[in-house]
C-alpha cells in the first residue's frame, strides 16, 4: 500500500513538472503577477500595452472591473451619471450596501426631477392662460374702439338771422357790395331829412 501511495506522489510531481514545462514563458509571467487592487493600478499597467488596440481592450477591462476611483485624501469616490453625483465608498468598487444607498438616492432625485417637471408645466401653463386673456382684452377694446369710430358725430345747426340786413358779428361782405354799403346809406338819408325837415317845436300855451 505504501508504495502505491509514493508512485501515486512521484506521478503527481511529475505530472505538475511537466506542466510547467509545457506552459509558455508569457503565462507563467501572468500567473506569478499580482493582480491590480483598483482602477489606477490597472490603468497603469494598461498604459505598458504593445499596441494602441491593445492598450484600449486593457482600459475598458479596468473600467468594468473597477467602478471606484481614488480620493487624494483616501479612500476612493463613484460617480453615478445617472444623478450626475459623487459618493464616497470605501473601497475599489461599492459594498452592498453602499449600493443601497446610491440606489435609494436615484429613486429620491427621480421623484424630485418629476415635481420640478409639474412646478415647470403648471408655470407655462399658467403663462399660457394669462396670454390668452391679455389677447381677449385687447381684442374687446379693439372692437369698442371700432364700434365709437362708426357713430357720427352731431354737428351743430346755423343760426337763422333773425333781421333782413343784418349780418353776423364778424362777418366780412365784398366792398363796395350793396349789402354792405345799404345801412350806411341809410343813416346818411335820415340826417339829410332831418336837416331840411327839422322838427316843429311846439308852440308855448297861453296863461
Amino acid at each position: 500500500m505504501s508504495s502505491v501511495v509514493a508512485s501515486r506522489r512521484a506521478a503527481l510531481l511529475v505530472a505538475a513538472a511537466g506542466f510547467f514545462l509545457l506552459t509558455p514563458s508569457h503565462a507563467q509571467a501572468q500567473w506569478w503577477k499580482r493582480a491590480p487592487v483598483d482602477f489606477e493600478e490597472c490603468a497603469d499597467a494598461a498604459e505598458k500595452a504593445a499596441t494602441k488596440t491593445e492598450k484600449t481592450s486593457a482600459l475598458a477591462s479596468c473600467n468594468s472591473k473597477f467602478a471606484g476611483r481614488r480620493k487624494t485624501g483616501g479612500g476612493y469616490s463613484y460617480y453615478d451619471f445617472l444623478q450626475d453625483r459623487t459618493f464616497d465608498i470605501a473601497g475599489p468598487n461599492p459594498t452592498p450596501e453602499e449600493q443601497k444607498k446610491i440606489d435609494e438616492s436615484y429613486t429620491a432625485y427621480l421623484a424630485s426631477q418629476r415635481r420640478s417637471n409639474e412646478v415647470a408645466q403648471a408655470a407655462m401653463r399658467q403663462q399660457r392662460e394669462q396670454q390668452e386673456q391679455q389677447a381677449q382684452q385687447l381684442q374687446q377694446v379693439a372692437l369698442r374702439t371700432e364700434v365709437v369710430a362708426r357713430v357720427p358725430v352731431p354737428v351743430e345747426r346755423p343760426k337763422v338771422l333773425q333781421t333782413v340786413g343784418q349780418r353776423p358779428k364778424g362777418a366780412s361782405c365784398a366792398k363796395g357790395s350793396f349789402s354792405c354799403e345799404w345801412p350806411r346809406l341809410s343813416e346818411s338819408l335820415n340826417d339829410l331829412k332831418k336837416l331840411f325837415n327839422p322838427t316843429p317845436s311846439k308852440p308855448a300855451k297861453k296863461g
